[in-house]
């Protein structure tokens, strides 16, 4: 029970218009917090994660077969812009060398004995890029999706390494190219595209460097891509991928290329 004596003392110390402010202060920390928890509650509980993880594209056909790693089924990185040619310096062009869009004919890396031919590959139902024939005379695939060789962005071209029933394929010795190699690409516009190899990197297909592939570039820039490493037995496939990364250096004028359907010259173990 409180006495008078103990009523005075608290009054003596305690300030009612501090009372008042005190309790108008709550009164808004409560409220605020009330608003809150209503536009949490209207918010999503989670946001959907990007679905570009990459996954095998064709079928494994047994040991030895090569099923090469394509973008998932979310959406594909773009392929970067092209500067209109009046804009760009003497010096830059000679620095970064560009073309036109023009469909890829041929392949040749004569380090490692390859001249093939380059058929046009899209997306299966599943969202996985398509890959050529899965046998010893298919040639090597373009991503027809992306850049073409010697436009500004990534060219990607996709090739099995080897088969259970035919044995090494157009991209066998991929793995045995170095920083300084040069290959060619024939175009159907009648002019060569030539690069050099930057880097050759192994990685595991479930981590598989998407964006580094697939991703825009202000330069012209060719990707090769196989499977390496080991080979899963079990499951049929390899467990790794083989990607090599290459810039444009330059072009040179030849005959326009017809189509061409098989792979010319498949490059020896």
């Amino acid at each position: 029970m409180t006495t008078p004596r103990a009523v005075s003392a608290w009054r003596e110390y305690w300030d009612p218009e501090s009372e008042v402010l005190i309790l108008t202060m709550a009164s808004a920390i409560l409220a605020g917090i009330g608003i809150a928890l209503i536009m949490m509650g209207a918010m999503p509980a989670s946001t959907p994660a990007s679905t570009t993880a990459l996954a095998g594209a064709g079928t494994d056909a047994g040991a030895g077969s090569a099923a090469v790693a394509g973008p998932g089924t979310g959406a594909l990185p773009g392929t970067g812009t092209q500067e209109p040619a009046g804009k760009r310096s003497k010096a830059d062009a000679k620095r970064n060398p560009q073309l036109g869009p023009s469909v890829p004919r041929t392949l040749d890396i004569p380090a490692i004995g390859v001249h093939t031919a380059v058929m046009s590959l899209g997306l299966q139902a599943d969202g996985t890029i398509e890959v050529p024939p899965l046998k010893r005379d298919a040639p090597a695939g373009w991503y027809k999706n992306l850049s073409t060789p010697g436009e500004p962005g990534p060219a990607v071209i996709l090739g099995h390494v080897d088969s259970a029933k035919d044995g090494p394929a157009v991209f066998y010795r991929l793995k045995e190219l170095r920083p300084g190699d040069r290959l060619s690409v024939g175009r159907a516009d009648g002019r060569t595209a030539h690069f050099v190899v930057r880097s050759v990197a192994r990685y595991p297909k479930k981590d598989f460097p998407t964006a580094a592939v697939y991703g825009p570039r202000p330069g012209a820039e060719l990707r090769l891509v196989t499977c390496g490493g080991s080979f899963d037995a079990l499951r049929g496939h390899y467990r790794d991928n083989i990607v090599v990364y290459a810039r444009m250096t330059g072009s040179s004028r030849t005959k326009p290329h017809t189509p061409a359907t098989g792979q010319l010259v498949a490059g020896s173990p």
